[in-house]
């Protein structure tokens, strides 16, 4: 069963519990958190003191993805304030070494972590630590913003890394212009998690547009 991941950036945060536990009640199943720096991508979210406080009012399993140019230097402070999963920009890492430094740190924090590549970046890339990761992150939109429209060549990324896992054990996220249909697009490609922000958080019925991603 797919797992449902939508993203709090979409979220109200005057009411943030009361949104959690709205999202929850409708069967997300994990919580997406977009960390951006104005650098790697040309938009600002939020640091690890806001997920602090979002760790307080949720149990739901914590997705943090660093789109930020030094994912080392901060990973830290994100782990202690309560991710269970971090995932890293292969583009932000400048050679072998520094990569699987980084993934044998979050590994050693007892967190998961995974590698997310942006549209123009090719599956082959990350190849090298498809044995070592937990999860590979599609961004099937530049990332940096919401409600853009879904890049359809994100559907042969995630086909190609379902094929490959026949050897590997990673889950396959996708992020970016979900929608019932677009989610069912990748699913049926292969995909295991979907992350869905003003599609889940801005709809009427967000019983209805979680049970339309599974």
């Amino acid at each position: 069963m797919v797992k449902i991941a939508p993203s709090v950036l979409s979220a109200n945060f005057a009411e943030l519990k009361k949104d959690l536990d709205s999202i929850k009640a409708c069967g997300a199943d994990w919580v997406h958190y977009d960390v951006m720096d104005g650098h790697f991508v040309p938009n600002i979210s939020f640091g690890y003191s806001i997920l602090n406080d979002v760790a307080k009012v949720t149990d739901l399993y914590l997705d943090v993805h660093l789109m930020i140019s030094h994912p080392r230097q901060y990973v830290e402070q994100f782990i202690k304030a309560g991710a269970d999963l971090i995932t890293f920009h292969i583009e932000t890492m400048t050679n072998h070494e520094t990569v699987h430094e980084l993934i044998d740190y979050i590994h050693q924090q007892g967190k998961n972590v995974g590698i997310s590549i942006k549209p123009a970046t090719p599956v082959e890339d990350i190849i090298d630590y498809l044995d070592d990761i937990d999860l590979v992150l599609v961004m099937s939109v530049e990332p940096g913003f919401g409600g853009q429209s879904f890049q359809v060549d994100a559907l042969k990324k995630i086909a190609k890394l379902k094929e490959m896992r026949n050897h590997h054990h990673y889950l396959i996220e996708v992020d970016g212009g979900i929608n019932a249909q677009t989610g069912q697009a990748c699913i049926e490609a292969g995909a295991d998690v979907l992350v869905a922000g003003s599609y889940i958080f801005n709809a009427t019925n967000r019983q209805a547009a979680v049970d339309s991603l599974k």
